[in-house]
């Protein structure tokens, strides 16, 4: 390695390793400011974000919305997916975190609003009905009105063969939050199914329906 390419190497880490404090001090500080809208611990880690993006068509020109992208944790693995023509929507309640989003996934379509106004936030951008669904949403903290609103509005959006994943911390499965979400899954979608990601502090539950029933 020459010594010009040395210095290369070592300003792309400094740049690497920048952009990951930063992404840092953003979550840590909206979750300080917001801690029911972000409802997490710790960013969750790439392997948990190549796991959540299985559902994306590689093929076509499909549109996927993500759900609470937050720091983007996801939203790389998700772009890493897209062919050429998709569309990759964000919706994100915190402001803070969208002006975050803003610099570090431009190529993502950014909305400032609720999930649980999902389908009047897509007809304003001129889509009908989306290809796949990821949600990071803190779902086991919400109240059951919320958790309705929101899937409702999840399965109206979805095409006849979409998909839906949500993450939650596996613990979070267990308490009364969380089995009242699975049954709510259950009614919403014909399909459930589930994988767990141990590879993330605290390890992730993944839900993937298919089939909307609503």
């Amino acid at each position: 390695m020459t010594a010009q390419q040395d210095r290369g190497t070592r300003a792309r880490r400094k740049a690497l390793n920048t952009a990951r404090l930063t992404e840092y001090r953003t979550f840590f500080s909206s979750a300080f400011r917001h801690p029911r809208e972000v409802g997490a611990a710790t960013p969750t880690t790439a392997a948990v974000a190549a796991t959540a993006a299985q559902v994306v068509p590689t093929t076509g020109e499909p549109v996927v919305v993500e759900l609470g992208p937050g720091t983007g944790s996801l939203s790389a693995g998700i772009r890493d997916r897209l062919p050429a023509g998709a569309r990759h929507i964000g919706i994100e309640l915190v402001g803070s975190m969208v002006e975050h989003l803003r610099e570090r996934a431009p190529w993502m379509e950014l909305v400032h609003g609720d999930a649980g106004e999902l389908v009047s936030l897509l007809q304003e951008r001129g889509i009908e009905q989306v290809d796949a669904v990821i949600s990071s949403i803190p779902w086991t903290l919400l109240e059951d009105s919320e958790q309705d609103r929101i899937l409702r509005q999840v399965a109206r959006a979805l095409v006849p063969h979409g998909a839906f994943t949500a993450l939650t911390y596996l613990p979070a499965e267990h308490n009364a939050g969380g089995r009242r979400f699975r049954v709510r899954l259950g009614r919403t979608f014909d399909e459930v199914l589930t994988h767990t990601t141990w590879r993330n502090f605290p390890p992730i539950m993944h839900y993937i329906c298919r089939r909307p029933l609503i």
